[in-house]
């Protein structure tokens, strides 16, 4: 599902024809034949976001927080019931690692998720520790701000390295509500 919305995107933030150039250059091995069940290497999509970025100017950590926010998006329509349990931001980021990611598992059972740990939480602030092999932390944050508009509530987001209660490290993203 990745691949097939970051062509979508793709194609609508730029074009179908940028769709096709990045393609070419990027050269995947699935030849950008990509379907929403199928499961394809972590490397074709770094590989079209390189070209993507070349393509366009757009520097690679850009595109990739805009995509996260476009896959958000994308998320809230497709599986809407995910998002109405819950009312509120930090009530929703909690939900990742004990509700969302066991209902992913169970649709995607080869998926290799990263990890979401809330450290700390108060009414207008949260830790949120991201940690994963792949140290995509600037798809984590567009994901992070995407669901903030998703909520309606406004967020300052600021990082840091750190580690989980399991002593895995990873970035911790440090969430400020703003005033709406």
């Amino acid at each position: 599902m990745v691949f097939t919305e970051l062509m979508e995107m793709v194609e609508e933030r730029f074009s179908p024809e940028v769709a096709d150039v990045i393609l070419q250059k990027a050269a995947p091995e699935h030849g950008g034949a990509y379907t929403a069940v199928g499961y394809y290497g972590h490397g074709e999509i770094v590989a079209l976001v390189v070209a993507l970025s070349e393509v366009t100017g757009v520097p690679v950590p850009d595109l990739v927080q805009a995509f996260g926010e476009h896959l958000m998006g994308r998320f809230t329509q497709l599986y809407p019931q995910m998002f109405t349990k819950h009312s509120q931001l930090f009530d929703f980021l909690a939900s990742i690692e004990p509700y969302i990611h066991v209902e992913v598992r169970k649709l995607y059972s080869n998926a290799r998720l990263p990890t979401f740990e809330v450290l700390s939480r108060s009414g207008s602030q949260m830790h949120l520790l991201y940690s994963s092999p792949r140290k995509m932390e600037s798809l984590a944050l567009g994901l992070l701000l995407g669901a903030a508009r998703h909520f309606g509530q406004p967020v300052q987001v600021t990082s840091e390295a750190g580690q989980g209660s399991d002593g895995q490290a990873g970035t911790v993203f440090i969430i400020d509500l703003q005033p709406a």
